[in-house]
């Protein structure tokens, strides 16, 4: 059986610190345009429900194994079919472009990434080292 070698990467610190710093500025833009983001989001899931529905009523005529419930309490008839469709016949759900943090992530991300970038200010090493860096590597 082999053994697989320890891998020793220097980094410079400085790139270290200015990189944390892009992303710690990232963060703080995402967390606070990430409402504005999920108000988009949830328009274009609404605009895009009324073009399936609008293609489903379009094309009720090739609707198969449909299915009728009629719930008498509440006066409510549900009516469910299928269509036969390729997946490019019809509207693509819209995707999320964005991550949604929710406040303690968020608040826990930002520390850490203060911290680190507060001690790596405060170090005279030029470069950081192997076991630094996986630490923070998840930030970058």
């Amino acid at each position: 059986m082999a053994r697989s070698k320890p891998i020793s990467v220097k980094i410079a610190t400085a790139k270290v610190i200015t990189a944390l710093e892009a992303r710690l500025a990232e963060l703080e833009a995402n967390y606070k345009t990430q409402d504005e983001n999920e108000a988009k989001f949830q328009t274009a899931i609404d605009a895009w429900k009324k073009e399936l529905f609008a293609f489903a009523i379009a094309n009720i005529d090739k609707a198969i194994n449909v299915r009728t419930n009629y719930r008498q309490w509440s006066n409510n008839l549900n009516v469910d079919f299928d269509l036969t469709v390729k997946e490019n016949e019809f509207p693509a759900e819209p995707t999320r472009d964005f991550e949604q943090l929710p406040a303690h992530t968020y608040r826990e991300q930002k520390d850490e990434m203060e911290n680190a970038i507060r001690i790596l200010k405060m170090t005279d090493e030029e470069t950081v080292s192997t076991s630094t860096y996986n630490a923070i590597a998840r930030y970058l």
